[in-house]
């Protein structure tokens, strides 16, 4: 487990991802997103669901971040949100798991620290916490994540004002109070923000939407054609 920290250390890790209302969406194209990713020199993969990670595990050997977004056992808690669905992506091939460690009920009642003991004590594998403050980043570690991730800042009730642009303050914050590795991710556009938590201290940066989401990308070129057309 320890050398798959140290083979994304310093790197840049794709979130290969699309939904079901996208022409990407499906095993075939994320697989084929994940090996154009590792081409570019990423140096691992997040990815959503079995199927897709099984596909992507087939098509190259980096490091694979496997969640599991289950919708409809929870409207907001649904990265991973228990053990069947570690399982599912364990099995097709994660090699780090993801899971809400926000301080939100999850479903079953369960605690993050059941969640996390009950993955760690079956799998040899590592467990990140999506979190979005320094407070559920203390309390992952504290219930036994190896890995914390600012992925959810601005997606919680309590930091949704943090919307624009990725959260560095979070990650220059988390690398200076919590004693493992801190990976960015979150709304990061350009290379230059890439650079920056790395800086900081993050161990890695996963990069999504200004990579691999096509209809998005087109969308802010045209949002910002119409604004300097139209003022």
């Amino acid at each position: 487990m320890e050398g798959v920290l140290e083979r994304i250390q310093g790197g840049l890790i794709v979130s290969c991802q699309a939904g079901e209302g996208s022409p990407f969406h499906g095993p075939r194209f994320m697989a084929a997103m994940a090996v154009a990713a590792e081409q570019g020199g990423a140096v691992g993969i997040r990815a959503n669901g079995p199927a897709d990670v099984r596909a992507i595990r087939r098509a190259t050997s980096l490091p694979i971040i496997g969640i599991y977004k289950r919708r409809d056992l929870s409207p907001d808690v649904y990265i991973t949100p228990d053990v069947a669905s570690a399982r599912a992506v364990i099995r097709a091939g994660a090699d780090i798991v993801a899971v809400d460690g926000t301080a939100r009920p999850r479903p079953g009642g369960v605690t993050l620290a059941e969640l996390v003991r009950a993955i760690k004590g079956t799998y040899h594998v590592l467990v990140m916490a999506d979190i979005s403050t320094v407070e559920e980043a203390s309390a992952a570690v504290a219930a036994g994540a190896d890995i914390v991730a600012t992925t959810l800042s601005g997606y919680t009730p309590a930091t949704a004002h943090r919307r624009a642009g990725p959260d560095l303050d979070l990650v220059r914050e988390l690398v200076a109070r919590v004693q493992v590795p801190v990976i960015a991710e979150g709304r990061f556009w350009t290379p230059e923000e890439v650079c920056q938590a790395i800086s900081l201290g993050a161990h890695a940066v996963v990069v999504g939407t200004a990579i691999t989401n096509p209809e998005a990308i087109t969308a802010r070129f045209v949002r910002a054609l119409q604004e300097a057309t139209h003022g």
